[in-house]
This record gives C-alpha cells, sequence and structure tokens, in this order.
C-alpha cells in the first residue's frame, strides 16, 4: 500500500445519505405492494399521532381516525381529529 493509493481511498458514504437511500427502497416497495402493507403501519401511526396530540390536548384513542386511499395516481392518508372544546375563561 502506497501513500498515493491511502490518499486516494474511496470515501464510505454517510449515515444520512444511507438512511434516505433505504427509506427511497422502503417507500417503493410500501407502494407497489397491496393493501396489505397499510394494515401492518396505520394503527402504529394512529397511536404516535395520539401520543403527540395528548402532549398538548386531552383525548382519547377514539378522537383520531386515520385512513388510507389509494389510486392508480396518488394516494392519500387522511387524518381526523376530534379535538375537545375549550371553556373561555371569564378574563378575556
Amino acid at each position: 500500500m502506497s501513500l498515493f493509493s491511502f490518499a486516494r481511498k474511496k470515501q464510505q458514504p454517510k449515515s444520512a445519505q444511507t438512511a434516505k437511500d433505504r427509506l427511497q427502497i422502503l417507500l417503493a416497495h410500501e407502494r407497489s405492494s397491496s393493501g396489505m402493507a397499510e394494515v401492518d403501519y396505520l394503527p402504529m401511526l394512529q397511536r404516535d399521532i395520539v401520543a403527540a396530540i395528548r402532549k398538548y390536548v386531552p383525548i382519547g384513542e377514539t378522537d383520531v381516525d386515520v385512513r388510507m386511499e389509494r389510486g392508480d395516481q396518488m394516494s392519500s392518508l387522511e387524518i381526523n381529529i376530534e379535538l375537545p372544546k375549550i371553556a373561555k375563561s371569564k378574563d378575556g
């Protein structure tokens, strides 16, 4: 191994780029697969959304509805959240 070969050593790809590439492969696989893939992650997505909203507003598991519709050209994710009514303060 010479000094010049060490200087021209090929650099490893950054971990962010590797993660991005893996995510793109995963998304492409999800899009091409049948509707069975959505069954796997929609309940987890709903739980994560409920947990995030609960940090700010008291809501229940049934107050969030997550639906996915797949079409030939486009897929859509619909999220409906029923928020509790906030009582107005007497001061303002």
